[in-house]
C-alpha cells in the first residue's frame, strides 16, 4: 500500500487526479482541502484531511497521515496571471508548506509547474532551454522550483517538476475557452466571440494530465523539470471548429473579436520527448 497526499484536490486538475488515483486499489489517497464541504468528490481509496497550508499545523507531515508522496496542486490566485499576489503572498506561503513537510519526512514530492516559465519564447519548449518568465505567475512558480532544488542540497528529496501547458475538460473555470463556448451554446448564441484564432498552443484534456501526473508521481524519482503536453501544435481556431463539430452545436466563431494576449507568444507547444523516453523506459 502506498500513501498518496493531494493538495488542490477539490481544483480543476485536482478532481481528475482524484478520480484517477481512485482505480488504484493499492493507493491509500490523502486529500486536502481548506474546509469539508457537501458535495466533495467521493474517495473511494481514501480520506479527505481539512488542512489550510496557509497555516498548516507545526505536526504537518503527520497530520497529512505521513505520505509516501505528494502530488501538489494548490495555489491561490488564478487566473489573474499578472498579479503580484503570486511572488509577494503566493510563493512563501507554498515554500514554506513544503519545506516543512520535507523537514518532516517527505520523500517524494510532485509539483506542478506552467509553461508561462519559459516566457516570450516561441516555437517548441523543452525542459533544456532556460526559463525567461514573462508574467508574476510564471515568475513565482520558477522561483519556487529553484527554492526546492536549493533546497535539496540540505535535505534530499525526489522532486518532479510537472510543467502543464493547456488543458480543458469538466469542471474547468468559466473564464476558460471551453466552458466559454458551451456556455454561447447553452444560451443559444448563433456567433462566439474569440481572438483571431491563429495562435498556436498545445491542448491536452485534463483526464490525460491526471494520468500522465499519477504516472509521474509513481516513479517517485527526482525527475526534476518535465512538460506535460501533446507535443503537438494547434490553432485556437483549429480547436474551437474542432469542438463545434464533435458537439454538433449550431454556432460559428467570430474571429478577432478580442485582441491576441499579449502576455504569452502567438506559437509555442511543448516538447514532451523527455516524458516520452521516461515512461518507455
Amino acid at each position: 500500500m502506498i500513501k498518496v497526499a493531494l493538495t488542490g484536490a477539490s481544483g480543476f486538475i485536482g478532481r481528475h487526479v482524484l478520480a484517477e488515483l481512485n482505480c488504484y486499489e493499492e493507493v491509500e489517497v490523502l486529500a486536502v482541502a481548506r474546509e469539508l464541504r457537501v458535495g466533495m468528490p467521493i474517495i473511494n481509496n481514501g480520506r479527505w484531511v481539512p488542512m489550510d497550508i496557509c497555516q498548516p499545523p507545526s505536526n504537518a507531515f503527520e497530520a497529512l497521515g505521513c505520505p509516501d508522496l505528494l502530488i501538489h496542486l494548490a495555489w491561490q490566485g488564478l487566473p489573474n496571471y499578472r498579479s503580484l499576489h503570486h511572488f509577494e503572498s503566493e510563493l512563501p506561503i507554498q515554500y514554506a508548506f513544503l519545506k516543512r513537510l520535507i523537514e518532516q519526512g517527505l520523500k517524494s514530492l510532485v509539483v506542478t509547474g506552467t509553461c508561462f516559465e519559459y516566457g516570450m519564447q516561441s516555437g517548441a519548449l523543452s525542459e533544456k532551454i532556460e526559463t525567461r518568465p514573462s508574467n508574476p505567475y510564471g515568475f513565482a512558480k520558477d522561483v519556487l522550483r529553484k527554492e526546492l532544488q536549493f533546497l535539496q542540497t540540505f535535505k534530499p528529496f525526489n522532486l518532479t517538476w510537472a510543467r502543464l501547458f493547456y488543458m480543458y475538460g469538466e469542471g474547468q473555470p468559466a473564464s476558460s475557452i471551453f466552458p466559454q463556448l458551451k456556455s454561447a451554446v447553452k444560451n443559444g448564441l448563433a456567433e462566439f466571440n474569440m481572438s483571431g484564432g491563429e495562435q498556436l498552443r498545445d491542448y491536452l484534456p485534463v483526464t490525460e494530465v491526471a494520468e500522465k501526473l499519477v504516472l509521474l508521481a509513481f516513479k517517485k524519482k527526482n525527475i526534476g523539470p518535465i512538460n506535460i503536453c501533446s507535443g503537438e501544435p494547434v490553432s485556437v481556431r483549429n480547436l474551437v471548429e474542432k469542438w463545434i463539430d464533435e458537439g454538433q452545436y449550431r454556432i460559428k466563431p467570430k474571429l478577432g473579436f478580442y485582441p491576441y494576449p499579449d502576455y504569452e507568444p502567438m506559437a509555442f507547444w511543448g516538447d514532451r520527448s523527455r516524458f516520452d523516453q521516461l515512461i518507455e523506459n
